[in-house]
């Protein structure tokens, strides 16, 4: 033979050995994932062929906020969620061409009924030929709670065009209302004319304000003077006590800096001297800049550490499974040091105002005020109270409540904090989340982007309510660009969201 053939023979051969392995690749390695593809028109026709599991709140009796209805179709099951924008960032949707979001994508195996805990119900279906419904999902929503949050979000009186409200039970981490605005309506997202879905998809991803964004979760913001509880823990691990007292008056200037700090008003501390309590009550900037200086910042690196900032690893959704759910990002404090080492006064003196290069996420912020009702007990936040078979009687898990760390080194710093944030709501800026026969503490904040103007305000507050000395709701509210009443309506916000909680508890 030629040395031309044996070319062309090589050639041959080479190309049948890459077909034969695209081959074994194709049927073997990536068999299962084109057979249980979303885009496999088959597996789409079978998944749809069982009717896709309930959602539902915590409150008994409450109607699923997620369900499946039959329709005459290929397609025999459509989603439909009966709240809209209400509930659509914590459900999330689960549309016939892409990937689900929020439960829906994290609960998706047990909802499509296509889990290890539904084999039985599977196993069965072979021998009667029917297809028993997936799995239902109960979260740990309190309806009144997130119907009150959605509702004041969406009409809060400062005009502020998004937000976030996010409420926590202290004792045990479940998240009792989570909701974001804008939000969006997930119906046309999942209809079963992709084409139409698409549009809607498009239509909502390009609105103002990224209404698929959930701002309790997957955004961070400066603090602002809410991160002062922080510094006041710090300040009580340090040795300081409620009555220890500050130096303030109505301006401040952080060594080798130019710039002076000063308080959100003239009337506000304006003598030169404060306690630690009263500066909190007042929320007085140049009193909590001088103490951040002063502590330094490895005390307070280590105290935002403990209280869970810089947590890289928080996801939340279902207990049993820490390593699945949504991502949460960091929230952080930012550089505090030189390049040489050393404090960066000017910079300590900003961020302990909370401002800066701090950023924390809304549930971070109720978290630390949960685990200040808690006596420093941070439990690990969670949505889902338990799963439960298409019958809706036969309970397959129930949540065990987790703790996630200890904040402070003893109950007595988070017993003087709840005397210092009570002081807040009954004598200073946070009066208006007051709850009648319960005592509420919290902290408010004003992030200010231009001092001059106001403008680029976010309006913050954290709290808690309890009664008889036990924690019953923890909870923070952000409103953006919300002007100078925007703390003062957040406290409002998160005083009715409390009461919902408290409400569908049962107590008056």
């Amino acid at each position: 033979m030629n040395a031309p053939l044996r070319r062309v023979g090589v050639v041959v051969m080479v190309l049948f050995g890459l077909l034969f392995a695209n081959l074994n690749w194709v049927q073997a390695y990536k068999g299962n994932d084109y057979r249980t593809s979303q885009y496999n028109d088959r597996v789409q026709i079978d998944e749809y062929n069982r009717q896709r599991g309930y959602i539902m709140v915590s409150n008994p009796g409450s109607k699923p906020i997620a369900l499946s209805t039959a329709t005459k179709g290929n397609l025999k099951y459509l989603r439909s969620y009966p709240n809209g924008a209400a509930y659509a960032h914590v459900i999330g949707y689960k549309p016939v061409n892409g990937a689900a979001t929020g439960i829906e994508q994290l609960e998706n195996d047990f909802l499509s009924g296509s889990s290890d805990k539904l084999f039985a119900d599977r196993l069965r279906d072979i021998f009667t030929g029917s297809y028993t419904a997936g799995g239902n999902v109960t979260l740990t929503l309190s309806k009144t709670a997130q119907d009150t949050a959605y509702e004041q979000l969406t009409k809060n009186k400062v005009g502020a065009k998004s937000g976030a409200v996010i409420a926590l039970d202290p004792n045990t981490g479940a998240i009792l209302a989570m909701t974001s605005f804008p939000s969006f309506d997930p119906n046309p997202l999942v209809a079963h004319d992709t084409t139409k879905a698409e549009t809607a998809y498009n239509k909502v991803a390009g609105q103002a304000g990224n209404p698929l964004l959930n701002r309790a979760l997957q955004e961070t913001y400066p603090p602002a003077s809410t991160f002062k509880v922080l510094v006041s823990a710090a300040a009580l691990e340090n040795g300081n006590n409620p009555d220890t007292p500050l130096q303030a008056g109505p301006g401040y200037q952080a060594p080798g800096t130019t710039h002076v700090i000063k308080n959100a008003t003239s009337g506000t501390c304006p003598e030169s001297q404060i306690t630690l309590k009263e500066a909190l009550t007042v929320s007085c900037n140049t009193a909590y800049a001088r103490l951040g200086v002063e502590l330094g910042s490895q005390r307070l690196n280590d105290t935002a550490r403990r209280w869970g900032y810089y947590d890289d690893d928080l996801r939340i959704g279902n207990l049993s499974a820490p390593d699945r759910g949504t991502k949460v990002p960091e929230s952080v404090l930012g550089p505090l040091t030189t390049s040489s080492g050393g404090d960066d006064k000017p910079a300590i003196a900003i961020s302990s105002i909370g401002l800066n290069e701090v950023k924390v996420t809304p549930l971070q912020n109720a978290m630390v005020a949960a685990a200040i009702a808690n006596d420093c007990s941070q439990m690990r936040p969670y949505l889902v109270e338990r799963l439960v078979g298409p019958d809706l009687t036969t309970g397959l898990y129930a949540a065990a409540p987790k703790q996630l760390r200890t904040t402070c080194s003893n109950s007595s710093i988070a017993a003087q904090l709840r005397e210092m944030m009570v002081s807040v709501v009954e004598n200073g800026t946070g009066r208006k989340a007051q709850i009648d026969g319960y005592v509420v503490g919290g902290k408010t904040g004003t992030g200010t982007a231009d001092e001059e103007t106001n403008t680029g305000s976010d309006g913050w507050f954290i709290g808690f309510a309890m009664k008889d000395g036990k924690p019953v709701a923890a909870v923070a509210v952000i409103l953006d660009d919300a002007g100078k009443g925007g703390s003062g309506e957040a406290a409002r916000i998160a005083g009715l969201v409390m009461r919902g909680v408290i409400e569908d508890k049962g107590g008056k």
